[in-house]
């Protein structure tokens, strides 16, 4: 299939520091994110043309969508639930209390409903984090150790593989992976990133099995094909620092894009002034979906 995008359009100026993790509501048609550095929950409505911000207390590494007023983040202080009306913040469980440097960072929902996010630590580059699985249950596994910076996560159309960034190895591992279970094994590196390109922050999957990568300090998205490891796609983003992106919009063919303006200088922020942005680019394929966490065992008011 040739690949089209067109109209790389700045759909909210909102300067923020640190933008990540964007989520897509299907049915409402929302798009959820975070900014890290400011400690909010944002959620932007494309329809309406609005962002809602909720502060809160903690850093947000990530957010995911669960019941209609509900939404898992993964925090500071591990994984919590938070009703959206009320702005009720819940502790669900924290994996490590013990390290006080370590932050949650991304994360997204298995297509089995599991809520998978990683740790860094302040510096990102001591292997002090993990990659955890929120199961169903509301248990918490450690399913990968010794980690940098835990970033882009996603699953194969066909459920069958899952892949994961850890930043400043400048490569995407893929894993074996059973969806009944949750078990990942196996793992091997697919794509190497190029040097003096950025590095590899937050990516998300097409129907076809394509991986879009943001490049942080690179400028840009990529797609690739994790079969051969070749980079076949270059979208050029007016931010320096472009830290995740999702597919959304009615048909899922709309890639939204975050980005920071973080550790930038006056000279960058002259170059980048829509830096920390969210941005849209309209494309000709469709991507996989959002998925939601799923506990049908356990209601909103147990959370």
């Amino acid at each position: 299939m040739n690949i089209l995008v067109s109209n790389i359009e700045l759909v909210l100026d909102a300067k923020a520091s640190l933008a990540e993790g964007p989520s897509w509501n299907e049915k409402k048609q929302l798009l959820y994110w975070v900014d890290i550095v400011e400690k909010q929950l944002c959620i932007f409505s494309p329809t309406s043309n609005t962002n809602r911000v909720i502060a809160l207390n903690q850093q947000i590494g990530c957010v995911v969508p669960y019941l209609d007023d509900v939404l898992l983040l993964a925090m500071e202080n591990g994984f919590y639930s938070i009703n959206v009306e009320t702005e009720k913040l819940t502790h669900i469980f924290d994996p490590e209390p013990h390290l006080f440097k370590n932050r949650f960072n991304d994360g997204k929902c298995d297509p089995a409903g599991r809520f998978w996010a990683g740790t860094t630590d302040t510096y990102g580059i001591n292997a002090a984090g993990s990659l955890y699985c929120l199961n169903n249950n509301l248990k918490v596994e450690k399913k990968v150790s010794h980690v940098n910076t835990s970033n882009g996560i996603a699953w194969s159309p066909d459920h069958t593989y899952l892949y994961y960034i850890d930043t400043p190895t400048k490569k995407v591992v893929r894993f074996h992976y059973d969806i009944c279970s949750g078990v990942i094994r196996n793992p091997s590196d697919v794509i190497i990133f190029p040097e003096n390109d950025g590095l590899p922050d937050g990516m998300t999957i097409d129907e076809e099995g394509c991986l879009w990568i943001a490049h942080w300090g690179g400028s840009k998205i990529t797609r690739w094909n994790p079969s051969t490891g070749e980079q076949i796609l270059s979208i050029p983003i007016p931010a320096l620092y472009v830290t995740s992106c999702t597919f959304g919009g009615p048909n899922l063919t709309d890639l939204y894009v975050t980005t920071a303006r973080t550790r930038m200088t006056d000279d960058e922020l002259k170059q980048y002034p829509h830096a920390g942005g969210i941005f849209r680019i309209q494309t000709n394929v469709k991507g996989c979906p959002t998925h939601s966490f799923c506990n049908n065992n356990i209601g909103a008011e147990t959370l």
